[in-house]
């Protein structure tokens, strides 16, 4: 079977514009290909599924919140593939070490969803054997209002559609992956 088809646009693309602010990593980088700690187990040996290291700054003064979330446009899915969603973080966190997408992480406030691998929390990327370099969009949101009205029963889908409603300023990072 080939998994040939076209590539997707960046998927915010599609999304009413917002300005942006900074989104650095000591893990990750645009366009770099993502190191085996960050892998979802089985992947290959040595995958260790933790999230990357994230820090941000320059976003609006008047944030009252952010929402983090990594998808993966390239998945041979029309949907795409959410690998970290979280909504309600609190406004004075400004950054996440490395592992804190862990489903047992106190994250105070935050709202911690499933990922499309069926577990609360982030799950590293796995994308399909003899398959093309996928992109993992770690993205933070600056929104308006403390607290969307989400819980943890929700999808990401329905955090982002709460967040196209919310976001004052986005913040990405979009590291690559290529399965050996």
């Amino acid at each position: 079977m080939s998994l040939d088809r076209a590539i997707p646009p960046n998927p915010y693309s599609f999304l009413p514009p917002v300005p942006e602010f900074t989104l650095t990593s000591d893990d990750v980088a645009d366009g770099e290909q993502i190191g085996v700690e960050f892998l979802f187990p089985d992947t290959v040996a040595g995958a260790g599924n933790l999230s990357p290291q994230l820090s941000w700054s320059g976003f609006p003064a008047e944030t009252a919140s952010f929402a983090v979330t990594c998808f993966d446009p390239d998945a041979p899915v029309p949907s795409g593939f959410w690998h970290w969603a979280m909504g309600n973080l609190a406004a004075d966190v400004t950054s996440l070490p490395r592992g804190a997408g862990a489903a047992d992480v106190d994250l105070g406030s935050a709202v911690v969803l499933r990922s499309d691998w069926g577990s609360y929390g982030y799950g590293g990327p796995q994308p399909p054997q003899g398959d093309r370099v996928h992109r993992y969009y770690f993205v933070v949101h600056a929104v308006d209002i403390p607290s969307l009205e989400i819980d943890n029963a929700v999808s990401p889908a329905v955090l982002s559609f709460n967040l196209a409603f919310h976001t004052l300023a986005r913040a990405t990072i979009v590291p690559t992956y290529l399965r050996p």
